[in-house]
């Protein structure tokens, strides 16, 4: 009877040492997170888009372009499940997909492509001149490469991060390309659960 005891405390002690154990995120960290920082473009409906508009929520955000005929698509596909699978929680993640190629990326393009992945996605897009200020902020790294002979006649080679911003507006995580949808969900889940606390 005592060792049943002793072995159920023990086990009670487990689960509580575990429950109150600092969680520990999948993806890359900065630490201490930082004010992310704020920038105006404008969505594929013609509207002003500001990211700390998003404040409450927690916001997903890829920059790429909707001719990426690889790593663009992975990465909104990955977010679009990873929302599937938070279920209710998806309620208060917002995707965000910055256009790196306004020359073709054009308002109606832009809806098509990221509304396909998930219907809630918010495509936007600006001048070159417009981007560059998100660009610097994030560290986001793009340059424009020639394809001769190829219909598409360029293509853009990008950095693949994907930005995670919690509902306090502090980015908080980068998600690398290829990570485990359920790693994604667990990190987003913590966020709005515990309100990136």
């Amino acid at each position: 009877m005592r060792r049943s005891l002793r072995m159920a405390l023990l086990i009670a002690f487990a689960i509580i040492v575990s429950a109150c154990g600092r969680y520990e995120f999948r993806g890359v960290t900065l630490d201490p997170p930082k004010e992310a920082p704020d920038f105006t473009l404008t969505d594929f409906d013609g509207k002003p888009f500001h990211l700390s508009d998003h404040r409450g929520k927690v916001v997903i955000l890829f920059f790429g372009f909707t001719n990426c005929p690889d790593m663009c698509p992975a990465a909104l596909s990955d977010m679009a499940a990873a929302r599937r699978k938070l279920g209710a929680d998806a309620e208060k993640v917002q995707g965000v997909f910055v256009s790196l190629d306004p020359d073709r990326d054009t308002p109606e393009r832009l809806k098509r492509y990221v509304t396909a992945f998930d219907p809630t996605f918010i495509g936007v897009r600006g001048s070159e001149t417009e981007l560059a200020p998100a660009v610097k902020d994030y560290g986001v790294t793009y340059m424009r490469r020639e394809l001769p002979g190829s219909a598409l006649g360029y293509t853009i080679d990008h950095s693949t991060f994907i930005y995670v911003i919690d509902a306090a507006g502090r980015w908080r995580l980068l998600f690398t390309h290829g990570m485990p949808v359920d790693d994604i969900v667990s990190d987003l889940r913590y966020l709005v659960r515990r309100g990136g606390a």
